[in-house]
């Protein structure tokens, strides 16, 4: 059966060559360089401030969480150089801009103030979420939270020139910001009841995912910074361990400034965001503080260990197991580092074609849940019982199931979008991993066409 939402078409053709991503491979490659080269620096700090006679008063290495900003600043800005002198997004149809438009001021000033309404009233309803929220006030929420206080008043200074700067070279600046704050101004007035569904949509994503990438930035960067190269080498265990957690820093840095930075002129803004209930109930369910592992009824290490633990004696077999973790969590990161500005859940910002996603349409989720299954070894328990050992089995299942959830719910906003249908097509016949299901299953889904869902909403 094709997807939700997607009629069979045997007769479709299939597209000969893979359509071309939204987002060049050279994005994210800069991106990490940049980051990797920060955090050298951060770990050899003092050795560089001797090099260059600079008194460093005493002062260990850059640990602290200003200087996991700095390393999220060091990330980002070479992508959106690249971005913008060498992909040139800016110039892309898709941002909505027309830059040869040079509108008087008195033609969009009324449109960007009524914009600024709608945007501060928005950002006031998610300070006031945040305000409410006890989970945000407390544990590594509170960096975050902290970082938001202090940077609030510099946005709201800079939105005004940026709003009435882009609304002049926009080519539709009445955009779902602009409804909302016309329905707030002007009451009784039309507005579009879709558009600012659509505002307030992509607004909830970055406000609750935003928070969170930047809440465990500071632990994920410190934890690198600090730990000693000999005991990073102690063992195949803390090997393996160090290089999974490097790889999960260019995960996480990559994904925060993809959170950050969703703004037209780099074409990196929220196209649509999943108007599907269910999509938001798989997504939040991974996520504090609704998260339903690690301590929730979704728990599969309950009585059980990982990898190093089972593996303690078995030097060999563990840098097997290594390798293997730290292969399926490249994959992994790798797959988000292929978004380069445009990472985010729950939204649409463009197709990805390239990278992990020329061989599979979730190579995220997949690799993912396999490092789960191949680092808890959910089976085995410390306690001996088999049916712990069951339970576990069962709940990753579950979890796993969970993740299908989210791929299915997310391919079914995607899919009103042709370039995404086009990739689907191609990926079905040319992707490693459907022809490998299609070799041993000996069945070959259909092509689909495309069928618009009227609650997503045009694609920009």
């Amino acid at each position: 059966m094709p997807p939700a939402g997607a009629e069979a078409a045997p007769g479709l053709a299939i597209p000969a060559t893979r359509p071309r991503s939204a987002v060049s491979a050279g994005v994210g490659v800069v991106g990490v360089i940049g980051l990797f080269s920060y955090l050298l620096l951060a770990r050899h700090a003092p050795d560089v401030a001797a090099f260059f006679g600079i008194d460093w008063g005493g002062r260990g290495v850059l640990s602290g969480p200003n200087s996991a900003l700095a390393s999220v600043l060091a990330c980002g800005i070479p992508m959106v150089l690249w971005s913008v002198f060498v992909d040139k997004v800016h110039r892309n149809p898709s941002t909505g801009i027309d830059w040869s438009l040079r509108r008087p001021w008195r033609e969009t000033i009324d449109i960007s103030l009524t914009k600024l309404a709608g945007l501060w009233a928005t950002w006031a309803l998610i300070a006031l979420v945040y305000a409410t929220m006890r989970f945000y006030w407390f544990g590594q929420y509170a960096f975050a939270m902290d970082l938001l206080e202090r940077v609030a008043p510099w946005l709201l200074l800079i939105s005004v020139p940026y709003m009435l700067w882009l609304d002049r070279r926009m080519v539709e600046p009445r955009d779902g910001c602009y409804q909302f704050g016309r329905w707030l101004i002007a009451p009784g007035q039309p507005v579009d009841g879709k558009a600012i569904g659509h505002h307030f949509r992509a607004w909830a994503v970055k406000g609750f995912f935003t928070a969170f990438m930047l809440s465990i930035v500071p632990g994920n960067f410190s934890a690198l910074v600090t730990v000693s190269m000999n005991e990073v080498l102690a063992n195949p265990y803390m090997t393996g361990i160090w290089a999974i957690n490097l790889l999960y820093l260019v995960d996480v840095h990559v994904a925060t400034v993809g959170y950050v930075l969703t703004v037209k002129p780099l074409d990196s803004h929220i196209r649509t965001a999943n108007p599907y209930g269910m999509a938001w109930v798989a997504a939040l369910i991974c996520y504090p503080p609704f998260i339903l592992m690690n301590g929730g009824p979704l728990d599969y290490q309950v009585g059980g260990s990982d990898w190093g633990h089972w593996l303690a004696e078995h030097d060999n077999l563990m840098m097997l197991w290594a390798a293997v973790l730290i292969f399926l969590t490249a994959i992994y990161s790798w797959a988000t580092m292929a978004f380069g500005l445009r990472f985010s859940n729950l939204t649409h910002r463009g197709v990805i074609t390239h990278g992990p996603y020329s061989l599979t349409r979730h190579p995220a989720y997949i690799s993912k849940n396999l490092s789960w299954w191949v680092g808890s070894l959910p089976f085995l328990v410390t306690t001996g019982s088999w049916v712990e050992g069951a339970r576990n089995v069962v709940l990753l299942g579950l979890v796993s199931g969970v993740y299908y959830w989210r791929a299915k719910t997310e391919e079914k906003h995607l899919l009103a979008d042709p370039a995404y249908v086009a990739y689907w097509n191609w990926a079905q016949d040319h992707a490693l991993i459907p022809r490998l299901f299609t070799k041993l299953t000996g069945r070959r889904r259909p092509l689909i066409r495309l069928e618009p869902d009227p609650r997503v909403g045009p694609v920009a």
